[in-house]
């Protein structure tokens, strides 16, 4: 079907027609941990084990009784050193252990005292403050609780996250399959970077640009090559692609003119649904599926072809539909509220998504040409100001800013 013709959509009610087609597809996969960053949890992962798995010190210092220790300058005998890893025996009444950060509390101590309100010398070590219980003493499970749940399904898996699961001991994880992508580039005036440019001619940068988008995301892409600018050859080319890939994803080649034949291939090998968005850069987008011979079929979208316009509407709709193939329960990026130092004068009736970056003051500045085939824009930017439609604003105004590093991986 065709929105050609149709009111523009909006652009948060284009993301939810999209993500409503968007559903896991595969069986889980088990990877060890090492192998695990960028993933997406397919189940919660519990904890086995108490995380201290015992009462241990906080600081270098001498675990004590400390109802020992009635008054600052009480003298206790220092009966043993426990290290990290180590284990100490029972600590008797006026008994003092010099013990260092990690060590397990031994039995009947209840407080640390650190090293620097401590003197110790002969055997003895005379403590200059009085504890309290508890103090400078972490207890079992401070920070996790066996059996709790220390990662969420969805959950897309950072660093840190593949630290929490090693606290735990746990070496492999169920994660959902890499969603696996076709991309499509189609036109004859491309040439690609290392070859000699033709009269007429541009280089694909699209075809680099997001392919590394794809891989940033975790997803395992397939790439067509230059494709003849032929409908025949392009209806091949999606046939095939369909077989072994969740998404086909194309950049240009959707308009109605006689050389654009992604459109009708597309609706030769399945449906298509093309949307004018309101929003700026990047008004048409294009979702639909391709079939297969098997009775199933493959998503496809199709997205602009000016530079900024492949980028923009890649990292505002594809990116949380890829995520959304993995089962990540968060899709959108965070923004910010931030003050501008930049003016816009000139509002549009449509969403615009302005290239920008931070000063060394923290504020916003946009980049002067706002072109939508100025990819040197999104190189010198940080992210994108996500300014309402109608809205001008002038410099000192608070606008909403996205960090590219929400938006690209």
């Amino acid at each position: 079907m065709s929105q050609a013709n149709a009111e523009m959509l909006e652009v948060d009610a284009a993301l939810q027609l999209l993500l409503r087609q968007a559903a896991v597809t595969g069986a889980a996969q088990t990877v060890p941990i090492e192998q695990a960053l960028g993933r997406v949890l397919a189940q919660d992962l519990p904890s086995p084990i108490d995380v201290p798995g015992m009462d241990n010190s906080q600081m270098d210092g001498y675990a004590v009784r400390s109802a020992d220790v009635g008054a600052s300058g009480t003298r206790l005998s220092v009966t043993q050193r426990i290290a990290a890893g180590q284990v100490g025996r029972a600590l008797g009444p006026g008994e003092a252990a010099r013990i260092f950060t990690g060590a397990p509390i031994p039995p009947g101590a209840d407080a640390v005292v650190m090293q620097e309100q401590c003197q110790e010398s002969d055997g003895q070590v005379r403590i200059d403050h009085a504890p309290r219980p508890g103090e400078w003493v972490r207890p079992r499970g401070f920070d996790v609780r066996s059996g709790g749940v220390v990662l969420q399904r969805g959950r897309r898996l950072r660093p840190q996250d593949i630290g929490q699961a090693a606290s735990v001991g746990v070496a492999a994880v169920q994660v959902a399959p890499r969603p696996r992508v076709a991309l499509l580039c189609t036109g004859d005036e491309l040439a690609m970077p290392g070859q000699a440019l033709r009269p007429g001619g541009v280089y694909n940068s699209n075809r680099y640009m997001l392919r590394a988008m794809l891989e940033a995301l975790g997803c395992e892409v397939g790439d067509l090559g230059q494709v003849a600018d032929t409908l025949a050859a392009t209806r091949d080319a999606l046939h095939a692609a369909a077989r072994s890939h969740d998404l086909v994803l194309s950049s240009g080649g959707m308009s109605v003119g006689g050389e654009d034949h992604v459109r009708p291939a597309v609706e030769s090998q399945g449906q298509l649904a093309h949307w004018r968005i309101a929003m700026k850069p990047g008004r048409p987008l294009a979702f639909g599926a391709i079939r297969r011979d098997d009775g199933g079929s493959a998503h496809f979208i199709g997205l602009p072809g000016n530079p900024v316009s492949s980028f923009v509407t890649f990292a505002l709709f594809v990116r949380p539909f890829v995520l959304a193939l993995q089962g990540a329960s968060a899709l959108q990026p965070q923004s910010m509220l931030l003050p501008s130092a930049s003016a816009w004068p000139r509002a549009d009736r449509r969403r615009e998504f302005l290239r920008a970056r931070l000063d060394a003051q923290g504020r916003v500045e946009l980049y002067p040409e706002q072109n939508s085939a100025v990819l040197s824009s999104t190189v010198w930017g940080d992210g994108l100001v996500d300014n309402p439609a109608g809205h001008a604003f002038a410099a000192g105004d608070a606008v909403r800013f996205i960090p590219f590093s929400g938006l690209l991986a």
